[in-house]
């Protein structure tokens, strides 16, 4: 199979390749991976460095907003999966031009290319936050869309393209809708790499509100291994949510960071909470549960393996947090 991957070297995208060419998911061994990313800060060469010399590896910098790059280098391809996007709800606050740019019309190039080039299948990496909050219960995939960032309006629109691709054109489009992922190459504007380098730097950890809004936590290995049961099993035009079984407030969150730093409560420092800040989140995983997919990674396990991760590659993030 060759298989575009866009968004290949961030945190989500470079994990899903290294695991590919690893050989991890069954139905996509021996397969050829063209990588198209943008490299902005987010992305990052070094993610892909254990797989960099990987005979299945092609690399090409590029911007999937660019329709004629994109429209040459997707033929040959069997399977495009999209993972590019901008994913930061603060910057999208701040300034939303950049994620309608890329999350939707860089969305509609990248299929425009695959139905024109014959591409087999699509899959569209999305968000539960395109559901917008959640009082009681869990969104099935059948739930309206009801964004409340201009991050998560961005991710509705592209999902609302994909729908219409399938609709209109009949191209083979596929949707996964995870929930907070975590896990090691995390870029550290993020919540759990954000605490855990602030607290090994002595500094307090920002915390929004009353620290009661709610996420269900998905390590980086569950969702990749669900992206891959979809394109391997996943049925034309459906939508999948992927979650993690983990659901825990912020400041449940950051208890368990700062227990595993070896910290106390005197280092939360509360901020004022994130404009249409979304209080909570969860979502019915029973669909890909009928593909075989199933959590696998404890939360307790995975978040030791994350504190334990940064603390080994300072080399890593270091830079990074710098330019924040």
């Amino acid at each position: 199979m060759r298989m575009l991957v866009t968004g290949g070297a961030g945190f989500i995208g470079s994990h899903f390749v290294r695991s590919v060419l690893g050989g991890a998911y069954p139905g996509l061994e021996g397969s050829q991976v063209t990588v198209l990313d943008k490299l902005t800060y987010a992305g990052n060469r070094a993610n892909l460095a254990s797989v960099w010399d990987n005979p299945g590896l092609r690399f090409v910098r590029g911007d999937i907003c660019d329709a004629e790059l994109v429209a040459q280098l997707t033929p040959g391809h069997d399977v495009i999966v999209n993972f590019a996007a901008e994913s930061h709800v603060d910057r999208s606050i701040a300034g939303g031009a950049e994620f309608v740019l890329t999350n939707v019309l860089g969305t509609q190039n990248l299929l425009q290319a695959a139905l024109i080039s014959g591409v087999q299948t699509f899959l569209q990496v999305s968000t539960d936050e395109v559901y917008g909050s959640i009082d009681q219960g869990s969104w099935p995939e059948t739930d309206p869309l009801l964004p409340n960032s201009p991050y998560s309006a961005s991710k509705a629109s592209a999902d609302l393209f994909v729908r219409a691709y399938f609709s209109t054109h009949g191209l083979d489009v596929r949707t996964t809708r995870c929930s907070n992922n975590y896990g090691p190459f995390q870029y550290p504007e993020k919540v759990i790499p954000l605490f855990i380098t602030n607290l090994m730097d002595g500094k307090k950890v920002p915390l929004y509100g009353d620290g009661l809004n709610r996420r269900d936590w998905l390590h980086i290995d569950d969702h990749c291994r669900g992206i891959a049961a979809v394109l391997d099993k996943g049925a034309p035009g459906e939508i999948y949510n992927i979650g993690g079984g983990t659901e825990i407030t912020n400041r449940q969150l950051t208890e368990l960071l700062l227990d595993a730093c070896g910290v106390g409560e005197e280092m939360i420092q509360y901020v004022q909470d994130r404009k249409g800040h979304d209080r909570r989140y969860s979502v019915d995983i029973t669909k890909i549960r009928g593909i075989g997919y199933e959590p696998q990674v404890r939360f307790s396990d995975g978040l030791a393996d994350v504190v334990g991760w940064y603390r080994e590659n300072e080399a890593w993030w270091r830079p990074l947090k710098g330019a924040l």
